[in-house]
């Protein structure tokens, strides 16, 4: 008989994201000041389109960064107040302090 439970990642681009060392506090934050450190990371990001396909977060009231966005309730954020908030959260530094 086959074993239909085998261990397999549905998600591989899941590991080439700008933003999976970061806790999940900062990725579905719903403000901008906490969320800047995923925000920050999406800029550079690999895999936006597959991450934005995946959550698909219009469809499903997503709270978090998404594709380089803030959104709220599957919508995103205000962008001129998020970039705001964004640039004046204070980033983190190598040695892990905030500066």
């Amino acid at each position: 008989m086959e074993n239909l439970l085998l261990p397999i990642d549905p998600t591989p681009w899941q590991a080439a994201a700008a933003c999976a060392g970061l806790s999940p506090s900062v990725v579905f934050a719903r403000r901008a000041k906490e969320a800047a450190p995923a925000l920050r990371a999406c800029a550079g990001c690999p895999v936006r389109r597959q991450c934005e396909s995946a959550v698909a977060p219009a469809e499903s009231y997503f709270d978090g960064v998404c594709a380089g966005r803030l959104w709220r309730n599957g919508r995103p954020a205000d962008a001129a107040r998020v970039a705001k908030a964004v640039a004046l959260a204070p980033t983190l530094v190598r040695s892990g302090r905030r500066g």
